[in-house]
């Protein structure tokens, strides 16, 4: 394997801690790929000393290198402060997709009887982020306005990405916007989707009001499903697809962007879980996310040894909880470095079997 350089993103209170256990479980001592890693500080205080110049570095590196792994930061409420790194980065790397993937925990019961994964592909720009706000008149006659946009790049980006992946993972293309009320804003997106439905005929496609995908999602049991969504869209239902598999530990986040042949260029993953101030420097927060997102940027890596590493962790990480290491969250006793202890050793116990049995 060559050498892969990922981009380290270094964040604050226990979403750098669990980025460090991460990291542990990444050595190339332990996943056997030749890997460097390089740094940068974007915790709140050096984010406020170098006015955010230091997101932009990272960016440009990301860029570079391509590969990226992210730690929870804090983003200050105070206008006029350094913001959201999150917003920045993505623009910088123009991330397009927003991946998350809801999955069963291994004896962790979910809310509902969900047991198939339930895939988000949201989109990352666009839509009512970053929208013109503004307001005209006084008392009970004010209004409150914004301009939202859409371009046909990003919907053709989700919609061909969505069924891609649904190819890839045996799903079926759930959802959708809410066309009918919106048929020219939101029906550019539905345009898209039916456009990719036509080139991937392999694929299942159900198409769905965004409200029905809600409510049918109480019913869905055990058919894996890949949902399209608009950017808010995606917000509110990928937290909501997390929690129904009973904790939002159980899942990490990518951010993707795209060449102009629709191939991933930059892939950045994260937990997406915050800070969690009240934890800090206790050792009990569960690293089980980050863990998984340091196997999801490997997965997307082309080398054998890579995908080889990728599997590895996510195996090693659901045996370790079906078996009964476990953070407090999840009902059990391990601390956050036990836990990871218990990945590596069954990484390199995998790995080890399976190089015998090549």
């Amino acid at each position: 394997m060559s050498k892969r350089t990922i981009v380290v993103l270094q964040g604050d209170q226990t979403g750098q801690e669990l980025l460090v256990e991460a990291l542990r479980v990444l050595q190339p001592s332990v996943i056997r790929c030749d890997l460097d890693f390089v740094p940068f500080d974007l915790s709140l205080e050096n984010r406020r000393a170098t006015r955010n110049g230091v997101v932009y570095e990272a960016a440009e590196a990301l860029n570079h290198f391509g590969y990226g792994i992210k730690a929870a930061t804090i983003t200050p409420e105070q206008k006029g402060d350094v913001g959201s790194p999150n917003a920045l980065l993505r623009e910088a790397i123009k991330g397009e997709v927003i991946l998350r993937t809801g999955r069963r925990i291994p004896s962790v019961r979910p809310y509902v009887g969900v047991y198939a994964p339930i895939t988000v592909v949201r989109m990352a720009v666009d839509d009512a982020y970053n929208a013109k706000e503004w307001r005209e008149g006084e008392g009970l006659d004010e209004r409150a306005y914004r301009t939202e946009k859409l371009s046909r790049r990003t919907c053709r980006v989700v919609a061909e990405y969505a069924f891609t992946y649904a190819a890839k993972t045996g799903a079926k293309v759930f959802g959708g916007p809410k066309y009918t009320v919106s048929p020219i804003y939101e029906g550019m997106f539905k345009e898209e989707l039916d456009a990719a439905a036509a080139r991937h005929p392999h694929v299942r496609y159900e198409p769905q009001l965004i409200d029905a995908t809600y409510a049918l999602l109480l019913d869905t049991s055990g058919e894996a499903l890949v949902i399209p969504t608009l950017n808010r869209d995606g917000d509110l239902l990928s937290d909501l697809v997390i929690k129904m598999f009973g904790s939002i530990a159980g899942a990490e986040s990518q951010i993707l962007s795209f060449d102009e042949n629709m191939n991933v260029r930059v892939v950045v993953t994260e937990a997406p879980h915050g800070t969690a101030p009240a934890l800090q420097g206790k050792n009990v927060a569960n690293p089980m996310a980050m863990i998984l997102a340091g196997a999801a940027l490997l997965s997307h890596m082309p080398e054998v040894a890579a995908q080889r590493a990728s599997r590895a962790i996510y195996e090693a990480t659901l045996e370790a909880v079906h078996q009964g290491v476990r953070t407090a969250d999840l009902g059990g006793h391990a601390s956050t470095t036990e836990f990871t202890d218990e990945v590596i050793r069954r990484v390199s116990s995998k790995l080890e079997v399976w190089e015998a049995l090549r």
